[in-house]
């Protein structure tokens, strides 16, 4: 009897140490995507750092600044980084905080690009004035979703993402050569796309784009 009780009790504490490397292999899984990465921006300006994703900025960092990634998440469109700041909420130290991880690349980028060479989203007539603008706006038209790709007029350059079909009116975000955006609406010049990628919903020119 007592040789069977402890056969038993061997048996289960082997079971239990067949069971210990998986339970610890698991918990080692690696965030592959961490690491030290470094800003671009297409049109060499600085990069806005936020608290949350989208949330409220709390700094910026140069072009070719490097930085740490903890978590470069491709699905909403944002890196957690470290960071370190001076802020009067949250005070003096380094924090975990959020930039758009379209802006990072693994490779130190090449010296700050010119801005005033490269090109940037135009329509083929002014929409500067308020008249001009409602008519566009009443142009406007319902479509089956479809995706355009940006097409700048240089390879090397960017095309700018607007609140409004104006050219005066404030860039909401910019986009390289081959980026997709989805349309919503059609306008005269313009399309309303949304980057499936952020959520960003504004004006594009049609000039600049391909279906």
């Amino acid at each position: 009897m007592t040789k069977r009780f402890f056969s038993l009790i061997l048996a289960a504490m082997l079971s239990l140490m067949l069971l210990i490397p998986a339970v610890t292999a698991e918990d080692q899984t690696i965030d592959t995507t961490a690491g030290h990465y470094y800003v671009y921006t297409e049109n060499g300006k600085s990069l806005n750092v936020r608290f949350t994703p989208g949330g409220e900025k709390i700094g910026s960092l140069k072009y070719g600044a490097r930085v740490y990634c903890y978590y470069l998440d491709t699905g909403n469109g944002w890196a957690l980084i470290d960071y370190t700041f001076n802020h009067p909420t949250y005070g003096y130290g380094t924090y975990a905080c959020y930039v758009s991880n379209r802006y990072l690349q693994k490779s130190k980028p090449a010296s700050k690009p010119d801005s005033s060479s490269s090109s940037s989203s135009s329509s083929s007539t002014s929409t500067d004035t308020l008249a001009d603008l409602n008519k566009e706006f009443r142009s406007a038209k319902d479509v089956e979703p479809f995706a355009v790709t940006v097409r700048p007029s240089r390879a090397s350059g960017w095309v700018n993402l607007r609140w409004a079909p104006s050219l005066s009116a404030e860039i909401i975000a910019t986009y390289k050569q081959n980026d997709k955006l989805l349309v919503i609406k059609e306008l005269k010049n313009w399309y309303q796309v949304e980057d499936q990628s952020t959520g960003n919903v504004g004006f594009i020119s049609k000039k600049y784009v391909v279906k």
